[in-house]
């Protein structure tokens, strides 16, 4: 938003959904608010057409800062219990953790045919971590952008707390699943079986070509649906908090607006921690499921 903006419904919904992008602008390039670059510089954008000018280089760093905090968050948590476990009945937090490794740790078990020891700790891993950040969706959406904005004293700043309202983050995560299902189809039955899964079914050797077009789609549809499925339902769900504000917000008094909006945004909150847990325990099945089959021989 440049300085001086009305902010309008419009105006807000992009600003909420932009994020802060560090990246490389070139020489002579002319900025949000008029001033030309006597040399190219890795800055802050001040406009979402900035972040696309920067390209692919560009790094969204509120994502990627959250991601790892919430990470770090993760890893600090179940250390500490694991850490305190001792025989016995479990109690308080250290119950609730023992509940979700259970949990985790059952799934693996009924779906996966051949014991892998990673499967366990990449699940569990990824159903907390994805939990996590769709969680920060429950927060606010004024919150911590307004934070930010008062901490750096920019007014403007760009600030999504959300990570998985990311294509980056989501994409990032389908690709490292695929990575592991690529490796163990190999590992378990060879190049050869691998490509011969790809060539030969579902139609025999006549038909290779349409085989592998066929097989070809639907192993790369694997890290597609898992990225998208995830990004698309909690970037919809994080726009629905904006629509809520700025719909009340605009369409009543302030302190009627204030109590409204607080209300729908409270009941879409409660309905929202069914998404949050639901996307994250999703990915972590699928996961699993195309592992187990990239373990298994045709």
């Amino acid at each position: 938003m440049a300085s001086g903006t009305e902010l309008t419904s419009n105006s807000y919904l992009q600003h909420h959904l932009q994020n802060l992008v560090f990246g490389k602008l070139p020489e002579g390039y002319e900025r949000a608010g008029g001033h030309t670059l006597d040399h190219s510089s890795w800055t802050f954008a001040h406009s979402p057409q900035e972040a696309l000018d920067m390209g692919f280089w560009s790094l969204n760093v509120d994502t990627m800062g959250w991601s790892i905090f919430l990470g770090i968050v993760f890893c600090f948590l179940f250390h500490r219990v694991a850490k305190k476990s001792q025989s016995g009945a479990p109690s308080g937090f250290t119950n609730l953790i023992e509940m979700i490794v259970e949990f985790v740790n059952k799934n693996v078990n009924d779906i996966m045919s051949v014991k892998n020891p990673l499967i366990g700790p990449l699940a569990l891993t990824i159903f907390v971590w994805i939990t996590l950040m769709n969680t920060m969706d429950i927060v606010p959406v004024d919150l911590l952008p307004l934070m930010a904005q008062f901490i750096t004293g920019n007014e403007h700043l760009y600030f999504k707390v959300v990570p998985t309202t990311d294509p980056n983050i989501t994409f990032g995560l389908s690709l490292g699943v695929f990575i592991l299902i690529i490796y163990y189809s190999i590992k378990m039955k060879g190049v050869g079986g691998f490509v011969g899964e790809l060539a030969l079914q579902p139609f025999g050797k006549y038909m290779i070509p349409f085989n592998l077009i066929l097989e070809g789609i639907g192993l790369l549809a694997k890290p597609v649906s898992l990225a998208l499925r995830l990004f698309g339902n909690l970037y919809a769900g994080e726009l629905i908090f904006l629509l809520i504000a700025t719909l009340i917000g605009s369409a009543l008094p302030f302190y009627m607006g204030t109590f409204f909006g607080g209300a729908l945004q409270f009941v879409w909150a409660v309905f929202h921690i069914l998404i949050v847990l639901l996307q994250a325990f999703v990915f972590m099945m699928l996961t699993i499921v195309y592992l187990s089959m990239a373990h298994e021989h045709h």
